[in-house]
């Protein structure tokens, strides 16, 4: 096995030329994403840059990540600013997930055995997100964490379990705080009732332009 796949499969590896290679690509498509003001030049640059990204999707600059062909996003996908991806491993995201500003993503863990961590030998665990999924700023993810769908991870939670669907986690280990439920859906089916009937009073309905 080459040391990318190794990486890949989640073995023991180390950084090899082609890795060194693969990064520094990567990097000099980050640094131009990071410097275009144009939304459009921005979002080609990041076809360039992941594995697969899907239909719409919108990632605020300053954004960084260590190889981007091992991130994979869904549709309607969304970044605010200063996220940080390390996709030594597989990140795969579903659709319509939101990420506040610092999340980051870290699927690079290193051995605890002190001699072999310094002889540079590492090692990485996928991350896996659902669908509809809203993940609050400064939150971290560890490697090998998975997230189900329809979930709601409170602001500076360090995830170190997989969370599964239909709830609301929070804390530093991140727990499980309760259900998201049907009294969560006719609270917010209101408020979504009232900005609409009060927008069509006042004559002035908002779009949202692509």
């Amino acid at each position: 096995m080459t040391e990318k796949e190794r990486m890949l499969s989640g073995k023991l590896y180390k950084v090899d030329e082609e890795l060194k290679k693969a990064h520094i690509k990567t990097q000099k498509l980050i640094k131009e994403f990071n410097s275009t003001e144009d939304c459009t030049t921005g979002n080609d640059i990041l076809k360039k840059l992941f594995g697969s990204v899907d239909k719409v999707y919108h990632i605020e600059p300053p954004f960084r990540c260590e190889y981007g062909t091992n991130i994979t996003l869904g549709n309607n996908f969304y970044a605010n600013f200063d996220c940080l991806f390390l996709d030594v491993n597989k990140i795969i995201i579903g659709d319509n997930v939101m990420l506040g500003p610092r999340v980051c993503l870290y699927t690079a863990g290193h051995p605890i055995d002190a001699e072999i961590r310094n002889s540079q030998l590492e090692y990485g665990k996928p991350i896996i997100i659902g669908n509809d999924v809203w993940i609050g700023g400064s939150v971290i993810i560890n490697p090998g964490i998975t997230i189900g769908n329809n979930v709601v991870i409170g602001s500076g939670s360090v995830v170190t379990k997989d969370i599964p669907s239909g709830v609301i986690a929070a804390g530093n280990p991140c727990r499980i705080i309760r259900k998201i439920n049907e009294k969560d859906k006719e609270y917010w089916e209101t408020q979504k009732n009232e900005y609409y009937n009060l927008s069509e009073a006042n004559g002035s309905l908002l779009t949202i332009c692509d």
